[in-house]
């Protein structure tokens, strides 16, 4: 009679959610308590600011909504456009088209331009299409910074540039879920107009928490835009936030985490937070490379820092290693979306993680591909990743 329980800790390598530093976990194990009480805004009030940090902004404000990141992709648009504006768009990944499909179903008119997967945003085609605009119909562009499906990464201060050069006076929205708190961010320096991150990535905190920052320009055309909105209307969230509440009630305990790993954020220091992100991620790509695979992106400069998509070898189904990696190993891998289904699995390698956990998750990966017949060299990634991180060890002795 077989057991279905598999010993030890669960080996979550996803992309988002992230483990949860055991602070945040304690720090959430809360009471119920008074969201209109006297000493709320203790806590509420301090967290703004610190958001502020992490996307560097002086300028912007920042917004906490109980939702998801596409929560707060809803609240950019609704809160900025009106219905029937133009928006210019570029579908290279799943969450790139997820974004293009929220704005067609609010009414927007989406100017989309397809990339190949496994590339990134295009900034020299983003300033010809708006230098084309010459009546300035485009009210938006909208940039993913970080591809989770293909692992690629994109640079926003380039279409910033690009937006620039063209002279154009539209918006410039980013989503930011999975590079926010974990990739370096600029908001004011890069003249992004509307910031989207999530809780579950970088922050590592569980889903639940739409976490933003809008600039004076985005904050002036919701004053005349026509989109209807309720619960994501920034007004309210405004002049509630000021005196440290809400306009309904907020999940306290993930305000509570929050705190916490904004703590833990800055007890790190943010430059030493991208530092980590970027020497994890090194690791995972010597592997790939010693497995003799290649990843999603298609080019060095398209790596992401936050989660590896890896290739397999034609006909064999990555969807049999993610399986066999949780059934038999107790390990979770990304799955591939949509146009990269079967052909790939992901490592996350974002939020509160070392080498020796993703050294774990390197090997649970090689001995799910071994047992689908995916001829690697058994040690080969682990050996390669090890390599990388004693030759630049993060912590000095």
């Amino acid at each position: 009679m077989s057991n279905s329980r598999i010993p030890g800790r669960n080996f979550l390598f996803v992309p988002g959610p992230t483990n949860l530093p055991d602070r945040v976990v304690r720090a959430m194990m809360v009471p119920s308590e008074d969201h209109r009480s006297p000493i709320f805004p203790d806590l509420v009030k301090p967290l703004f600011p610190q958001l502020k940090k992490v996307f560097e902004t002086e300028k912007g404000h920042a917004f906490i909504f109980p939702a998801s990141g596409t929560g707060g992709w809803e609240a950019a648009i609704t809160n900025t456009l009106s219905p029937g504006d133009k928006v210019l768009a570029q579908r290279f990944g799943q969450f790139s088209h997820l974004w293009i499909d929220l704005c067609q179903r609010l009414g927007l008119e989406v100017v989309k331009q397809e990339r190949p997967w496994g590339t990134g945003n295009d900034p020299d085609l983003i300033e010809e299409t708006l230098k084309a605009d010459k009546n300035h119909e485009i009210k938006a562009v909208l940039a993913t910074h970080n591809e989770t499906a293909t692992g690629v990464t994109s640079d926003i201060a380039a279409i910033r540039k690009a937006m620039d050069n063209a002279k154009h006076p539209a918006l410039l929205f980013v989503d930011g879920v999975s590079s926010v708190a974990s990739l370096r961010f600029e908001m004011d320096k890069w003249g992004v107009d509307v910031i989207v991150s999530g809780s579950q990535k970088g922050f590592m905190l569980p889903a639940g928490l739409a976490l933003m920052a809008a600039s004076p320009k985005a904050i002036e055309a919701g004053k005349t835009n026509k989109m209807k909105r309720a619960y994501f209307e920034f007004q309210d969230m405004i002049k509630n936030n000021e005196t440290g509440y809400f306009p309904y009630t907020p999940s306290i305990p993930l305000l509570h985490g929050l705190k916490e790993a904004l703590s833990i954020l800055f007890e790190e220091g943010l430059d030493q937070v991208y530092a980590r992100h970027h020497h994890l991620a090194e690791g995972v790509r010597a592997a790939v490379s010693a497995w003799g695979l290649k990843t999603c992106a298609q080019e060095p400069k398209w790596n992401s820092d936050t989660v590896t998509a890896i290739l397999v070898p034609e006909g064999y189904n990555a969807a049999k290693v993610i399986e066999t990696a949780y059934k038999r190993y107790n390990l979770a891998l990304g799955a591939g979306l949509s146009e990269v289904a079967g052909k790939v699995f992901r490592i996350g390698h974002l939020g509160d993680l070392n080498e020796l956990m993703l050294l774990g998750a390197i090997a649970g990966a090689e001995m799910a591909m071994l047992d689908n017949g995916i001829k690697v060299t058994p040690g080969s990634g682990v050996a390669a990743a090890s390599a990388v991180y004693r030759a630049n060890p993060l912590l000095k002795m």
